[in-house]
């Protein structure tokens, strides 16, 4: 996992971005050098997105990874400067605060990939410090190996090449919904996306420390995009004012109607490249169209 390895003999490139959280780094970094230490198939990539706390210092000491340190807090675009430098033939992405529940991670990975080429993108299983699952309508219910409509951001592997062709994470996202626009250009491109049970990520975050304004902002402008890039005009009416409705409430519970405001501008503003999924795609995805689907969330609350 030496940043000196020859590119041929890398199979897998972890590569996780790094916050102002330099504990969290320091033990996702001591996780990865105890699982893949002694792995001749494997690089990581830390990338430190302009922090203040030292995280970067404290990356730039250590020889035997691939450091990116960045200037300045670029989200998830700043994901896309290890993504290009990668030399793996799969990436596993991971956040500062998420790592492999063990060993046996990885080879699963490395093999399913191999046995099911038609597979792009593996989901992998997120859960809490304790075992217990951390689930998300990103994943299908039944905890099994089995087709997914998406995945979470904290904990996946994917094919480089066809991440290369997709372009990597959507830049101008910063952060959120960056997950539904890959799964969305993976499905575009005839590859399937699957979600492992026994590919575990140990994800030691929690959303309740996290600004309310970022919750609103990009939430709403990026899903705004996202529906007026890949749906049919007659389905996006409907969403877009599902999203409305419930963007508005969540900004009234973070006491952010101007910053739910502006998403909206913002959302409306930018012009956008049609891509519309065709209708196997958008049923493969139905659980995005019943999160943006107000009827829908209306029942789940009853």
């Amino acid at each position: 996992m030496t940043a000196s390895r020859s590119s041929e003999s890398i199979r897998l490139s972890i590569v996780f971005l790094n916050y102002n959280r330099v504990d969290e780094t320091r033990l996702t970094l001591q996780i990865l050098r105890e699982l893949a230490g002694k792995r001749t198939d494997t690089e990581i990539f830390a990338v430190d997105n302009g922090s203040t706390d030292g995280t970067g210092d404290y990356l730039r000491r250590q020889s035997d990874i691939n450091t990116v340190l960045l200037h300045e807090n670029l989200g998830i675009a700043g994901y896309n400067h290890a993504f290009r430098q990668a030399a793996g033939e799969f990436v596993l992405v991971l956040d500062d605060d998420s790592s492999p529940a063990d060993a046996e991670t990885l080879e699963l990975l490395l093999a399913t990939f191999d046995s099911h080429p038609q597979i792009g993108l593996i989901a992998c299983h997120i859960e809490n410090r304790d075992g217990s699952p951390q689930w998300s309508w990103h994943l299908p219910p039944g905890g099994v190996f089995a087709p997914s409509p998406f995945f979470v951001g904290c904990g996946f592997a994917v094919r480089r090449r066809l991440f290369a062709e997709i372009g990597w994470y959507p830049e101008d996202f910063f952060l959120y919904q960056n997950e539904i626009d890959v799964s969305f250009k993976v499905k575009q491109r005839n590859y399937k996306i699957f979600y492992h049970p026994r590919c575990r990520i140990v994800h030691r975050g929690d959303l309740a420390g996290r600004p309310g304004r970022r919750r609103v902002y990009y939430p709403t402008r990026n899903t705004i995009w996202l529906i007026r890039r890949y749906y049919p005009r007659s389905q996006a009416a409907y969403m877009i004012f599902s999203r409305l409705v419930i963007g508005l409430i969540r900004a009234l519970y973070f006491r952010e109607p101007l910053t739910y405001c502006r998403a909206v501008a913002d959302g409306f503003g930018k012009e956008i490249s049609r891509q519309v999924l065709s209708p196997r795609i958008r049923e493969e995805s139905l659980p995005f169209w019943k999160q943006n689907s107000l009827f829908h969330q209306l029942l789940q609350s009853v």
